[in-house]
């Protein structure tokens, strides 16, 4: 007869993952790695107890989510908390099979010997292994009123799914992205190299950021491009000198071949590679229905589906296009894609370096991926018959109210008459005070009654990331 597995070695899992029980401190692995300045944004949820929410913590594979739960563990022991009483449970332990959460709690309980009925904080890692934890969670919020429950996984586009099914007025999700440039900056130890400026925007002088060594920071800038969204990246070297088997294992493999299949029952996971293939290596390129279709090999059908997946993975972001004057088009027959992380495309292919014919697309996708902080808005993009501009923000009303040019060179420094699209639509929109970004010039030209406000490409993409964070705290 096959045996059980008998709850005494469960027990001693659960005393094994939490070593604070005893020592009163996370492991010094945990704590000597640096906080993520969206730490600062998790941290007030999770000593929240007046609102009776469980807070679900999603995001992409390999950005930080586990090492941010120590981080909050330390902080609560910090603050005075009984670390007896906060409890750590990785569910993707296959010693936890079959286990329902609620016997967990009850079992973690058991195995720290505190007997005290409330104020508990309750941490299940990987939730997404748990068969419909959505339910599961729901009912122990219900039901233990006086404890906190914080979940994680990686499987994002299940959570949020779960989430919003089950989990309304119950839940508060809370999702951790790829690092922002400034973030990079701030956990390399490089503030150093970052002063404030002022430049105009939206038509009132704003606060902006340039550097004090251009040329270093545009080093660690396509360090950034290659390898910067991953925490555990950009702290090891080894990792860096083949980013291709870890990013593309641990993070894309592990999505497109198991994540997304699981949840969306895809059986054709060699269309679903080929499509994200694609638009890595074209990331920032306009694409249509028709064009992807012809590139990946992909039917049409299949494909709108599939896009929705890679979006709801946070994989890829999807930006839609307005025409010269402003206006949305009736029909999204073209739109643009990128990754969400830039360094997903080094991981499949190669690194790339400052000279690369590919760099100016890898510099528009990481300038837009850290506007994607911003969930609550995404920039447009223009594009007509013999012109395009890049990047366009539309107030309430749909009007534009700025517009960046994104130029990885300082040709259009000195002839700024050639840039004749972004010229065009600020003409036809009003706006005097656009924005180009370059490899190294700074400064203001003018043409005619626009003021062209000039700023290294590296300086925007951290103005971008820490501005998005700002406004979030």
């Amino acid at each position: 007869m096959l045996k059980n597995i008998a709850k005494s070695q469960v027990l001693e899992r659960i005393r094994f993952e939490n070593p604070w029980w005893l020592s009163g401190r996370i492991e010094d692995d945990f704590d000597k790695m640096p906080r993520r300045i969206y730490f600062d944004l998790f941290k007030p949820l999770v000593i929240e107890h007046e609102v009776r929410r469980a807070i679900v913590l999603m995001g992409p594979r390999r950005v930080g989510k586990t090492v941010m739960l120590y981080h909050s563990i330390q902080d609560l022991i910090d603050q005075g908390y009984n670390p007896k009483k906060i409890i750590f449970i990785t569910i993707e332990n296959p010693i936890y099979n079959a286990i329902s959460l609620e016997q967990l709690f009850s079992y973690a309980k058991e195995a720290t010997g505190n007997t005290e009925p409330d104020g508990w904080t309750i941490i299940f890692d990987e939730i997404q292994y748990c068969r419909d934890w959505e339910i599961h969670l729901k009912t122990l919020v219900d039901s233990y009123r006086r404890d906190k429950f914080i979940v994680s996984g990686s499987a994002a586009a299940a959570l949020k799914f779960a989430s919003n099914e089950s989990g309304a007025g119950r839940f508060t999700d809370f999702l951790l992205p790829p690092l922002t440039f400034n973030e990079y900056i701030s956990m390399k130890g490089y503030d150093h190299l970052i002063k404030t400026i002022e430049l105009t925007w939206k038509g009132s002088p704003q606060k902006f950021y340039s550097t004090v060594h251009l040329d270093e920071l545009n080093r660690h800038f396509v360090d950034y491009i290659n390898y910067g969204g991953y925490p555990e990246v950009i702290f090891s070297p080894s990792i860096q000198s083949n980013p291709g088997r870890y990013i593309r294992h641990d993070i894309i493999d592990k999505v497109l071949l198991r994540d997304l299949p699981s949840l969306y029952g895809i059986a054709d996971t060699r269309e679903l590679n080929s499509l994200f293939t694609t638009i890595a290596y074209n990331s920032a390129a306009e694409f249509s229905l028709e064009s992807l279709s012809k590139q990946s090999q992909v039917p049409k059908n299949t494909l709108k589906k599939y896009l929705e997946y890679l979006e709801a993975a946070y994989l890829i972001k999807i930006v839609r296009r307005i025409d010269q004057s402003g206006k949305r088009f009736k029909r999204d027959n073209f739109f643009k894609i990128y990754l969400t992380n830039p360094s997903l495309r080094s991981a499949l292919f190669a690194p790339i370096t400052a000279t690369d014919e590919m760099m100016g697309a890898m510099v528009e996708t990481a300038i837009f991926s850290q506007w994607m902080h911003r969930d609550w808005f995404t920039p447009w993009y223009a594009r007509w018959a013999n012109g395009e501009v890049d990047m366009v923000g539309l107030n309430a009303n749909l009007k534009p109210v700025w517009a960046v040019e994104i130029k990885w060179s300082d040709r259009y420094f000195n002839k700024p008459q050639e840039l004749k699209s972004l010229l065009r639509f600020c003409t036809e929109n009003n706006l005097n005070t656009p924005i180009v970004t370059s490899i190294s010039k700074e400064g203001n030209q003018y043409q005619n009654d626009i003021e062209l406000q000039f700023l290294p490409s590296a300086c925007y993409a951290y103005t971008v990331g820490k501005n998005s964070l700002d406004a979030k705290k």
